[in-house]
């Protein structure tokens, strides 16, 4: 397929990821605030506390705080990723269509499909690192830090000035990690996808097929990378202690470390139900979306093509 097709997988992705963030932002926030607060081992944990303590120190409109931010991060992020993952796969197939393989019946094996998704998955984490340093930082801002709207190029600003640039980039090496987690989420849903295309045609993968397979996909791959959730999350809201010069020497595995001796291994799976049922329910409603748009994108990049070669003609 030419670059049209990966410019529209690119806009029906973006848009998908920004309806779904709209559509479950609630429950990243109760899951984010989960993921960052630390509690000894000995310390009960209401689960429900932390619902009752954003609405009571912020109101109802503290479940959207860094909205704005997770829709910058997530908007740019699945442009980027489809774009590219489309990208490298068409690259895969195109190779094969060369050696005189059928592209349309061999589609990419799950080797293939992990490349595709480690390549696409690298370009994004760290293309967008620092709007979700910033939408974390947001998020998880307490009462006595100000309630007053900021938006995501400001914090992003602030953190620089007061933290360092190289902090706009903390928790990128557990992200680059992380990156296993789409692999594995898109993996499933390709697999899934070929098979239902090979045995009943195209038209068969329907949006609600896209909405189950989607859930399917991020159930297993969140369940699996929860730690380097947490503690992605956990540096993207550590500030600069000057005082504190072991703290920032610590590696990935230290910290993790630090976390299991200090909080048990509870403080690594802290607010998992809640990340499960969101990531679940994000990435299901991604896929729906995504699938509704990509008629609309495909429209939309064919009239953008052929204004362009009007021009040129």
């Amino acid at each position: 397929m030419s670059s049209g097709s990966e410019f529209a997988h690119a806009l029906a992705g973006a848009g998908g990821g920004a309806l779904s963030m709209i559509v479950t932002y609630p429950l990243v926030t109760l899951s984010t605030l989960a993921q960052t607060t630390k509690k000894k081992k000995d310390e009960d944990t209401d689960k429900k506390a932390g619902l009752r303590d954003v609405i009571r120190q912020k109101g109802i409109g503290g479940l959207y705080s860094g909205l704005e931010s997770a829709l910058y991060g997530i908007t740019l992020s699945n442009f980027i990723y489809y774009y590219f993952y489309e990208l490298s796969s068409n690259a895969f197939l195109q190779a094969k269509v060369a050696a005189g393989g059928s592209r349309r019946k061999r589609g990419l094996t799950t080797v293939e499909l992990m490349i595709t998704g480690a390549v696409a998955g690298a370009i994004t984490v760290i293309g967008t690192n620092p709007f979700w340093v910033a939408n974390t930082r947001l998020m998880t801002r307490t009462k006595e830090e100000g309630t007053r709207s900021r938006s995501a190029f400001r914090t992003m600003v602030d953190i620089a000035q007061t933290d360092g640039v190289g902090t706009l980039f903390a928790g990128v090496f557990p992200a680059l990690v992380l990156v296993i987690n789409p692999i594995i989420q898109y993996t499933i849903l390709e697999q899934f996808r070929n098979a239902i295309v090979a045995s009943s045609g195209v038209a068969a993968f329907t949006s609600a097929k896209a909405f189950l397979i989607g859930a399917l996909g991020k159930l297993v791959a969140t369940t699996l990378t929860y730690p380097y959730i947490t503690l992605k999350s956990r540096m993207h809201v550590k500030k600069k202690q000057v005082s504190d010069e072991q703290a920032k020497e610590l590696s990935m595995w230290q910290e993790i470390r630090k976390i299991i001796h200090e909080e048990g291994l509870e403080g690594l799976y802290r607010g998992l139900a809640v990340k499960l049922f969101q990531s679940i329910m994000t990435a299901a409603f991604l896929f729906y979306f995504k699938e509704e748009l990509m008629v609309g994108s495909i429209k939309l990049v064919r009239i953008l093509q052929g204004r362009r070669l009007k021009k040129l003609l």
